[in-house]
């Protein structure tokens, strides 16, 4: 099946006529999840690099992850990480604007062989406890963040079992009396964003997106899923009458991976295959150009320039033909991803 050459022809005006409308509204937030890599912390000429290639590719925003940790699902206790301390996620910041692109600082939980969204603390008293620390070090992060300017601050990333509970409010208010700029959350998929109740605090309504979507050569399939969860990003924006940004978005460049786009390489080990991961982005992209959507934020980018490539079976897009295809989306520059040699899978 020859995917890429497929997917860029079919989708080529669309893209060009999408990045004419993006040129036109500079505070989309239309990039990047950067990741900090061991051997190339913020601040250092290989994570400046980086950034450059990201903005070369058209991208207008990057997302920096500073970590919180907590040992396990319902511990009560939760801290900042050690992956990015202070003066590195100001270094981070300061490379990111220094490119003119917008800084979004996006906080994620680490739970050691879990996610955020099993984070559920067993007791009232636990509640209680999780919430001191997580306020503590996500108003530190967003008041870090106003000194150096930031342009946007995500308060929380995929926390499903915590939404409910009453200490968001507080959190919120607290976020936005030190932060000026754009504050939002970043709900698990569409089904996690529904349940929600605290988006008219907010400045706009963050989702993340991994649904299933079906087997890698059911092209037909996985857009019909696509459609329907756009449809409701739809809604959802015009209930609340706040715009969508779809903080995460991505697929690993691995034979099988449509099936179960969350699905990590440390969790199953497959074949590469990087036109997969171009064609599903870009049946993304094309399911995500509506007025509703201000920005779309493709997981992931790494701090090492030299990152990727068409064995690396990962996240990342660097070194892979789904950069063409961001690049059409982003900047109109489609010439040399429809010009790419017919391959197959």
């Amino acid at each position: 099946m020859i995917a890429l050459r497929r997917t860029i022809y079919a989708a080529a005006a669309f893209l060009i006529v999408s990045a004419a409308a993006a040129a036109m509204s500079p505070s989309r937030l239309d990039g990047f999840n950067i990741i900090a890599t061991v051997g190339h912390p913020f601040g250092s000429p290989d994570a400046g690099r980086a950034v450059a290639q990201a903005k070369r590719l058209g991208a207008g925003a990057l997302a920096i992850v500073p970590f919180l940790w907590q040992a396990t699902p319902s511990s009560a206790t939760i801290k900042r990480g050690s992956d990015m301390p202070d003066e590195e996620l100001r270094a981070a910041i300061r490379q990111v604007r220094a490119q003119g692109l917008l800084a979004v600082v996006k906080p994620h939980v680490w739970v050691p062989e879990s996610w955020a969204g099993a984070v559920a603390p067993a007791s009232e008293s636990a509640w209680h406890a999780w919430f001191t620390g997580y306020e503590r070090a996500i108003v530190h992060l967003a008041r870090v963040s106003a000194e150096e300017k930031a342009d946007a601050f995500v308060v929380g990333t995929e926390l499903r079992h915590t939404v409910q509970r009453p200490e968001w409010r507080t959190i919120i208010g607290k976020v936005h009396s030190v932060f000026p700029g754009l504050v939002f959350y970043v709900a698990h998929n569409i089904e996690g964003a529904e349940q929600v109740p605290f988006w008219p605090a907010l400045d706009a309504i963050g989702v993340s997106l991994y649904p299933p979507l079906g087997a890698d050569d059911d092209s037909a399939g996985r857009k019909s899923v696509m459609e329907a969860v756009t449809d409701r990003i739809d809604a959802l924006a015009q209930r609340f009458g706040k715009p969508v940004i779809v903080g995460e978005v991505g697929l690993r460049s691995a034979k099988d991976a449509a099936a179960k786009p969350w699905q990590s390489a440390e969790e199953r080990a497959a074949a590469p295959d990087p036109l997969l991961q171009a064609d599903v982005l870009a049946d993304w992209l094309h399911a995500l150009d509506r007025p509703s959507v201000r920005g779309v934020m493709v997981w992931r980018w790494l701090s090492d320039p030299a990152a990727g490539g068409l064995n690396d079976t990962d996240f990342t897009v660097q070194g892979k033909p789904a950069e063409e295809v961001l690049q059409c989306a982003w900047t109109g520059e489609c010439a040399k991803a429809m010009a790419l040699p017919d391959q197959k899978r």
